[in-house]
Order: structure tokens, then sequence, then C-alpha cells
């Protein structure tokens, strides 16, 4: 059976190095099983979801060069955050104290976040995208979620440009500024991160996935879709009860996000699993989901100093490089060239048919 074959990334911050990671070692993977080194992670799935950082890496895979193919190799993805996160989380000590390490303002400036956005993706449209994915963002003004669908985008109203996105998506409470950016016609939106509420987008991608209509299914399941789901190891801060018992607004500023985040994800992943278990047969293993360990960094999400963002290398390395991991990287990896070559005969025959 063809597939529609999903990927979906947490949100974080700083810690999308860990599945930068791991999705940089999937694509390396690829080209080895493939024996075709020009392979790259957007060739291998039919659509995508982020939030935040995951967003961000999202929206970095499918950039498409002047010929029509992915600018950026997974690795040159992570590189990115590697080569500027601790400029885009760097407070100057006026800063810090204006807005208190974040409590009366928000702690970081965007200047240099924006910068990089620009240098990364500069004025290119979300149409341009080489394929649709879904980043999610959370409207302060309606209430309500925002979601920003590529398969939509050939519509101004829906089209943005794609470092506008990237930045409403990544723009946490108490680290950065809201975002206000602006559709095609000019409209304005203001935006907070997505991990507020979906910071796992991997069910946000499944309910989207079902009510589109792809070439080869036009009202798809569970039992058609494979979906990869790679978290940020956010579920591995805890706090200790006799410390938080008595925390007021200042103390559980920065815990409470961390806290709706890891949640967020965790309860996903329960659903999805329980969802994929309702199909019969082969299907029901067809989500994957993979959640590194933070055991040598620091978990908080802004701490991208040069040695902790080392460190998040080294828990990413780490994960993969378990046999456990690495066996379902290449069961992912043979599952994906599978689906794609049905998908690429599919379309041949149906090309054959209308010529006939």
């Amino acid at each position: 059976m063809r597939k529609i074959r999903i990927l979906s990334i947490d949100g974080g911050g700083i810690r999308g190095i860990l599945p930068g990671v791991i999705i940089q070692r999937l694509e390396n993977i690829l080209q080895e099983v493939g024996e075709d080194p020009n392979i790259r992670i957007s060739d291998m799935f039919d659509f995508f979801a982020g939030t935040s950082t995951g967003g961000i890496l999202t929206l970095t895979y499918l950039m498409p060069d002047s010929n029509g193919r992915p600018k950026f190799t997974a690795e040159q993805a992570v590189n990115l955050y590697l080569d500027r996160g601790d400029e885009i989380f760097d407070a100057s000590l006026l800063q810090k104290i204006k807005s208190l390490n974040g409590i009366s303002d928000e702690k970081y400036d965007a200047s240099e976040l924006e910068e990089a956005l620009h240098d990364n993706f500069g004025d290119t449209r979300f149409h341009e995208l080489l394929k649709p994915c879904i980043i999610s963002s959370y409207d302060i003004r309606k209430g309500k979620p925002h979601f920003f669908k590529q398969h939509k985008a050939e519509n101004d109203i829906f089209n943005f440009k794609v470092k506008d996105i990237a930045r409403a998506t990544s723009a946490a409470p108490t680290y950065f500024e809201t975002a206000r950016i602006k559709n095609g016609i000019g409209t304005p939106f203001p935006l907070i991160d997505g991990g507020m509420f979906a910071n796992n987008p991997a069910l946000v991608a499944y309910s989207e996935a079902r009510n589109m209509k792809f070439s080869f299914e036009d009202n798809p399941t569970a039992k058609h879709m494979m979906i990869v789901s790679i978290g940020t190891g956010s579920s591995s801060k805890t706090y200790e009860y006799k410390k938080a018992k008595d925390w007021g607004l200042a103390g559980w500023v920065k815990p409470i996000i961390d806290i709706m985040m890891s949640g967020s994800s965790q309860t996903v992943n329960y659903h999805l699993k329980q969802i994929f278990k309702t199909i019969e047969g082969e299907g029901k293993y067809d989500y994957h989901r993979l959640e590194p360990q933070i055991a040598l960094a620091e978990p908080d999400m802004d701490d991208a100093s040069i040695k902790n963002m080392t460190k998040l290398k080294e828990d990413a390395l780490s994960y993969v490089a378990d046999e456990r991991v690495n066996q379902e990287l290449y069961a992912i990896a043979a599952k994906l060239l599978k689906y794609n070559k049905e998908s690429v005969d599919a379309k041949k025959i149906n090309i054959e048919n209308r010529n006939d």
C-alpha cells in the first residue's frame, strides 16, 4: 500500500540541535541505503509539520535553490543552530536588568534571530517551498491557534514570507517579543510560539493530512500514513516539590512553559500510539516517535552557550549511536525508500494511462 509520509518536529529552542542531528543521520542512511548521495530529507516525505524550532528546521529542509532542489542539506540545517545559536540567545546586561531576566519584558532582543532568519530564508515566500507543510503559532488578538498551511499559500491571504513564519512560530513568550507579520495582502497578525498549545505537531499533521487530497488517496486515514515524529528531549526536566510548592508568579514563569511544552508532546505521542494500534497488520508500526535523551547538556531551551550546544550535539550523537535507535532509523529509511518507489511507480502508471 502506498503511504502518505509525514515528518513532524517538536519545538524546544536551542534543543532543536537534537532533532537536527537525528535527521542528519537519517538523511545519511537514506543516501547509503538508496545508493544516491543526492537524496535529501524533503525527497522522502510528502508532508511536514513543525512548531517553533521544529518549524524553523522544517522550513529549512523545504527551501528551494535556483534549480528547484533543496537549498540545504540536513547537516547544513543543524549547523545553522551551531553557528548562530549563541548570538540569538545572547542577552546584554542592560536587557537582563530591564527585563528582570524575562519577567517584566522579553529576555532577548529579537534582532539577532530576525537577522539569522533573513540570512537563511531571504525573501522567499511560503508558496515557493518544495513540499506542503503546516507550521503552528498562536494569534493573541483572535485568541486562537493560527496554522500556516503551505498547500493553501497560492492564495495571498495564506501566503507569507518564510522568514516571517519562522519568526512567528518561534516567538516564545518571555524569551522573544511577539511577532507581528503580514500576509500577501497586507493583513497584520500578532503571533506567538505554537509550542504554547502544540509543541508536538504530529497530531496536527495527522488531522490536516486526513483532510487533504493527495494524488493517490482522497480520504486518507491512519492506515494510509507513515508518521515520523521527532522530539527535542522535552520530557527530561523535572522539579522538586520542596522548591516548587512555594513558587509564586515569578517562580512559575519559566517552569510552566516547559511543563506545557513537554506535556503537549507526551500527550500527542500517547494519542497517536493509540490511533496506530487500531490498524491491523504491519501498518500499526508506521508510527515512529524518536525522543532523544538529554544527559550531558542543560535542558534549558535558551542555553546556547558554545559548551552547551556542543553537549546537545554529543547527546544527539549518543542517541543515534544506540543500537536500538540505529536499527529503527535504518527501518525508517527502508520504508521511506520503499514507499517512495511505490509512489514514483504509480505516477509512471498514471502518466502511461493518460497517454493511452
